[in-house]
């Protein structure tokens, strides 16, 4: 045999990875290999591996004679939509996907090459966790991998893809992550696994209630999004990148579009109701804004009195923020306060502007949300919207009331622009709140208290329950026709392209954690 027919026959066999029974396995447990993972998620042809030929050095517990090709993870670079992209994927045909000292080894050397290079990377998770055979060598090596993507964080996009087992310290490398993806009925996130927590505790749970993809996307927030399959998944992730610029001095790539920047939207002369009380989509807001009514969402099943979603407008990428008074008439919760807070400050970081639409009652008051740290959870997005030096245009559509309508972005925490609808109403409180505090002795001493009431909370409406208040006193800078919604913001960011704005010097803040 040759020398390059050697090559090939050694590349063919670690391509094979833990062999062909280990791979029908995971196809039999509806996942694909790493191998088929990193086809689906790069543009066809494109991924050059890595490291291919490199193995474990362990000569404990009989590992000398344990074949490990690639030593369980492949990396590598390629292009995804055209652009550079670096990724590794753990291979769980080869020892389970363990992590040991040189898998470990292999995933630093991509996040540093992702880094030095300015472009996103993919981490595709598929692991039994750390090689025991290994020992602390393993977690040596998760301890880089977590120094790495903290170093990383606001630097370039990363994205964690849970595919299969994630358990123990190896689901802090995902957590630090910009984005983390779950495959539905495959992948699981736990500290401590079931058999653990039973022995401990006492308590009896399947993987699936304590880690499954269901349970970190609607429960925990530690997920962001969830796939019905590998290959579905992999294509969100494709899509998502598409919103992201490849580094923090790069903006988001601009896509051409047929959808006018002038476009006009007459039903949102009559979307808001008459009644306040009564509720409305606003993701009919935000469809009938955005280019094409396409838009992303972030953390969809997650707090869902907030909505966090990539749009773009005239092909730009645009973060939205909403109240969706659809789901607990809008209010700010803790959940919903750390989901914004984290958005903010990822579109901060990749240049990306910020569209805040204002519908808010307040943040939701109770002794659960008193006892679990809402002023704490509620600082963060207030934190968030002042740190943020992108354009910032918020839009009232109808309740700004109090802590709240500040907590979404007014004037003072740093709105660079903000316009107004007529049915907005801008004040400290709802007008019957505010009628039974102002006007309280005055209805107490009425021959009818109740039409007295009723009286001043009309008197109360009249007087503050609309923008114009507001927009005498320069903190609103328009009240604009709804139809023009989409014009005005679009002229408005366009404005804000050249805005150049430098926080004072400082190593960093301290972000009310």
């Amino acid at each position: 045999m040759n020398k390059l027919d050697e090559l090939l026959k050694l590349k063919a066999e670690i391509a094979m990875g833990g062999g062909q029974k280990k791979i029908d396995a995971q196809h039999a447990g509806g996942k694909l290999t790493a191998r088929e993972r990193l086809a689906v998620l790069f543009d066809e042809d494109t991924f050059v591996e890595m490291d291919v030929f490199v193995s474990h050095r362990c000569h404990n517990f009989d590992m000398e004679d344990k074949k490990a090709p690639g030593d369980g993870v492949v990396t590598g670079y390629g292009m995804v939509n055209g652009r550079l992209v670096f990724a590794y994927a753990q291979d769980f045909t080869v020892l389970g996907g363990s992590l040991g000292e040189y898998h470990a080894e292999k995933i630093v050397k991509v996040q540093n090459m992702a880094l030095k290079m300015g472009a996103p990377i993919v981490g595709l998770n598929d692991s039994g966790g750390a090689r025991i055979q290994e020992g602390v060598n393993a977690l040596s090596g998760f301890g880089k991998i977590f120094y790495n993507n903290t170093i990383s964080s606001g630097v370039i996009p990363q994205i964690s893809v849970i595919m299969g087992p994630c358990a123990g310290g190896a689901v802090y490398s995902p957590a630090i992550t910009d984005f983390i993806f779950m495959v539905d009925q495959t992948s699981q996130m736990f500290i401590t696994g079931p058999q653990v927590i039973k022995t401990v505790t006492g308590e009896d749970i399947t993987a699936e209630t304590l880690g499954g993809a269901m349970t970190h996307n609607t429960t925990s927030g530690v997920a962001h999004f969830i796939g019905k399959d590998d290959t579905e998944t992999l294509i969100q992730v494709r899509e998502l990148l598409s919103y992201m610029p490849s580094n923090n001095l790069e903006t988001a790539p601009v896509y051409a579009t047929n959808d006018s920047p002038n476009r006009l939207i007459p039903e949102f002369n009559e979307i808001i109701p008459e009644n306040p009380n009564k509720a409305y989509d606003m993701y009919d807001i935000i469809t009938n804004l955005a280019d094409e009514g396409q838009f992303y969402d972030v953390m969809p099943l997650y707090a869902q009195n907030i909505i966090t979603c990539f749009i773009r407008l005239d092909g730009t990428t645009v973060g939205v923020i909403a109240n969706q008074p659809h789901v607990g008439a809008g209010c700010l919760d803790i959940n919903a306060s750390d989901k914004a807070a984290r958005f903010i400050r990822r579109c901060d970081a990749f240049n990306i502007p910020v569209l805040t639409i204002e519908d808010v009652p307040g943040f939701l008051p109770g002794m659960d949300q008193e006892f679990g740290g809402i002023i704490r959870h509620g600082a963060k997005m207030l934190y968030a919207y002042c740190e943020a030096t992108v354009p910032k245009i918020t839009m009232i559509l109808r309740k700004a009331y109090g802590g709240a309508y500040i907590g979404m972005c007014n004037k003072e925490l740093g709105a660079d622009l903000v316009l107004a609808w007529p049915s907005a109403q801008i004040a400290v409180m709802g007008a019957a709140g505010a009628a039974n505090i102002v006007f309280k002795k005055e209805i107490k001493n009425a021959e009818d208290p109740k039409a007295k009431r009723e009286e001043k909370i009309a008197e109360y409406e009249e007087i503050f329950n609309n923008p114009y208040r507001a927009a005498e006193m320069g903190y609103v800078d328009d009240i604009i026709e709804p139809s023009t919604a989409r014009q005005r913001i679009i002229s408005g960011f366009d404005m804000l392209k050249s805005k150049r704005q430098s926080l004072p010097a400082k190593k960093h803040g301290n972000i009310p954690l």
